[in-house]
This record gives C-alpha cells, sequence and structure tokens, in this order.
C-alpha cells in the first residue's frame, strides 16, 4: 500500500506536491490560487469539497483525481497505475544508449521483442490497460536496446512499442508523455514511408487531443497522401488501410475545427478505401474497414452538433457484422461518442443504456479514461441514469 492512501486529503496533496517537487507557490500560481489558500487545504484548516477543484489540483500534479481521494474513494490499483504512467515516464526519458552507460540487462531477441510487441497491442485491444502499464517501461527498455544493437532488424519493433505506448498514454490522459512517446516513434520511423505513416496515427490522436485541430489536419493530410497508392482500386490493402484511418483522423479534426466540408469530403474518401479493404482486418493496428468508417461518421456527426444523424447512423451501424469484429477498446470508446450522442438529443435513459454497454465491453474505458469518466459525470447527473452508474460515478469520484 502507497504510505499516501493513509493520509487525510490536504496531506495527500501535500505529498503528491513534493513528489513532482513544486513549492506551495508553484502550486498556487497553476490554480490561480494563493499560498496561502493551499497551506490551509494541506493543513486541513480548509476542505475540498468541490469535485472540479479537486480535478484542478489532480491535473496539476498529474495524478488521477481519485487518488486524491484515497482508497476508500477509488477503485483498487488507482495509485499503482499512476506510479507506473511514472515509470513510463523514466523509460522514455532514459538515453542509456546514447550515453553509453554500461548495462547487465542481456540483449532480448528480436523474436522475442516481436511477441512481446504484439502481445502489447493485444493487451492495449483488449483494453487491459493496467496490465499494460506494467508492461510498456520493459518493453520500451528491450525495444531500445535491440535497435541500438541493429538497427535495421530494431527499427520496425521500436516504432510499433512507442505506438503502442503513446495509445495507452493518451486513454490514460497523460498526454505530455504520449507526446514523447509518439515523438520517439515518428523520429525512428523516418525514411521509411509505411513507418512514418503509422507512427503518424498516434500522433494524429496525440494533436487532436491537445486542441490542435488545424495542424492536426494538415500533418495528417500530408502522411495519408504520402502513403496513399496512385490508383485506389489497385492499392494494397495495409497502405490504403493506413492512407484511410489518416483521412478519418484528419476528418475528425476538420469537424472539431468546424471545417465542416472538408470532414465530410475526407470521410467520402476514406469510404472509398474503407470499401476496398473491407470489414475484418487490422492492418498496422488501424482495424480500418467500412465499419470503421461508419463508426467515424457517428463521431464527425456528434462533433458536428447533429444529434439526430449521429444517433440514426449509431443505431444502424452496431447491427453490422463488422461491429463484433472490431476490438473491445474500439467499441467501447465509440460508445462513449455514441452516449455523447445521445445527450445532445436530450435522451439520458439510452445515454445510460449505451455506457453501460461500453462498461461491460471494456470497463477501463470508462474508469482508467478521463473522457469516460467526464461522460460518466454527465449521465450520472439525471435522474434517469442506471443506479450502477450513480454508484460508479461515486466510487470514482465524479459528478
Amino acid at each position: 500500500m502507497d504510505s499516501s492512501e493513509l493520509l487525510p486529503i490536504g496531506r495527500r496533496v501535500a505529498y503528491w506536491r513534493g513528489r513532482r517537487k513544486l513549492s506551495q507557490q508553484v502550486l498556487a500560481d497553476r490554480l490561480g490560487k494563493s499560498k496561502s489558500w493551499v497551506d490551509k487545504v494541506e493543513r486541513g484548516v480548509r476542505s475540498l469539497d468541490k469535485v472540479s477543484t479537486l480535478q484542478d489540483i489532480a491535473a496539476v500534479l498529474r495524478i488521477d483525481t481519485a487518488v486524491l481521494l484515497g482508497r476508500d474513494g477509488q477503485p483498487a490499483g488507482v495509485t499503482e497505475r499512476a506510479e507506473g504512467v511514472e515509470r513510463i515516464r523514466a523509460a522514455l526519458s532514459t538515453y542509456e544508449i546514447a550515453l553509453e552507460r554500461p548495462t547487465a540487462r542481456r540483449v532480448l531477441p528480436v523474436e522475442g521483442l516481436t511477441r512481446k510487441v504484439a502481445h502489447a497491442w493485444t493487451t492495449f485491444q483488449h483494453a487491459r490497460y493496467p496490465q499494460l502499464v506494467d508492461l510498456v517501461p520493459e518493453l520500451v527498455a528491450d525495444a531500445q536496446r535491440i535497435h541500438a544493437q541493429d538497427p535495421g532488424v530494431g527499427r520496425l519493433p521500436l516504432v510499433e512499442a512507442y505506438r503502442v505506448t503513446a495509445s495507452l498514454l493518451g486513454k490514460l490522459g497523460a498526454p505530455d508523455v504520449a507526446w514523447l512517446a509518439v515523438d520517439r516513434a515518428m523520429i525512428a520511423a523516418t525514411g521509411d514511408r509505411v513507418l512514418v505513416a503509422a507512427a503518424a496515427v498516434q500522433l494524429g490522436q496525440v494533436l487532436r487531443e491537445s486542441g490542435r485541430t488545424r495542424v492536426t489536419k494538415s500533418v495528417l493530410l500530408a502522411a495519408a497522401y504520402r502513403i496513399a497508392p496512385p490508383v485506389i482500386e489497385f492499392g494494397d490493402p495495409a497502405e490504403l488501410s493506413l492512407c484511410g484511418i489518416l483521412l478519418v483522423q484528419a476528418a475528425l479534426a476538420a469537424a472539431r475545427d468546424g471545417d465542416d466540408r472538408t470532414a465530410v469530403e475526407l470521410i467520402d474518401e476514406a469510404a472509398d478505401m474503407a470499401a476496398r479493404v473491407g470489414d475484418g482486418h487490422d492492418h498496422h493496428r488501424t482495424a480500418f474497414g467500412p465499419t470503421a468508417v461508419e463508426l467515424a461518421q457517428v463521431a464527425v456527426a456528434v462533433e458536428q452538433g447533429d444529434a439526430e444523424d449521429a444517433v440514426a447512423r449509431h443505431e444502424k451501424v452496431t447491427t453490422r457484422d463488422g461491429w463484433r469484429w472490431l476490438a473491445a477498446e474500439h467499441r467501447a470508446a465509440y460508445l462513449i461518442d455514441a452516449t455523447r450522442a445521445y445527450l445532445h438529443a436530450d435522451d439520458p435513459v439510452n445515454a445510460g443504456r449505451v455506457l453501460m454497454e461500453a462498461d461491460r465491453i471494456a470497463p477501463a474505458e470508462i474508469r482508467h479514461r478521463p473522457a469516460g469518466r467526464d461522460v460518466l459525470a454527465l449521465v450520472a447527473r439525471d435522474p434517469a441514469a442506471p443506479t450502477a452508474l450513480i454508484h460508479l460515478a461515486a466510487t470514482l469520484g465524479v459528478g
């Protein structure tokens, strides 16, 4: 048990402030509060009874809000996972190879690393994020060592290790660490158009979540058209998948930026490629196909504020065979977008139903992903919300 779990909430703030090497004044400045306010919170003189304030403090301290609430107010293992993210940060921040630091660790054979990378992706696609947090630091270290020993054979697994790491960190709400991972992936991939396009998938995710929509669209379109075949009809399915998923992400960025026309055009272009690829494939971990494009159309409609269209598309696409072939992570993440569509359509009953389905498919999408917890908080506020969701919101300290 982490010793901080035994402390009152004010002391936990002080504990994590110390771990992050922040003074009371620095914490106060970042929160827009006074140093006296921080001091009173840490001494227990002032209580923290607003969820929004807890969330602000947690964001500055780079921890989950539930960590501040203590073990009784969080699912088991949250503190360990927060520490796991810090271990990943440390693994990404070491330069032992470049600095020629000696290591007693045996270099893993490339075949063994390839298996570990594949296992990491499978773990991610099953939304087993806590387990993956434990796997990633060693995976990154092994990949870096093999690449240093033999850049030729080590390049692909290194890029893939960084990609899955960036995907995980994006889920866990650690954008700064995700950026470090994806930047490493892009650098390692430079010179190989296929690897660059693959790494650009995670680059687009990180950029879009940072709110830099126009930059996101520009970068993704450049990557997409670099990998695009001259003639779609004769394109390689794997390269079509990369090009198509990059177009989908660019469409989502355009929709978020208010450029509805471009969003529709890019989705239509991606749909043509998806028809050539078909459902049931996962080239370069993209899961690209007609069903994936239709799910993206729902997300675009949500971004555009067209709840009626989003709901209609959602109720159609989830009846396709391709829906059942998608990974648990993909389906549950999409259902969070569908929940938003029902909320915008003023249908809290179906919003609760869809979110319950997401929780059944992949609980970590709600329990360990900030976007999932945010939607949970919105659903749980409605009197018509399922009791199970209300209890879950209380357990996670959201609302």
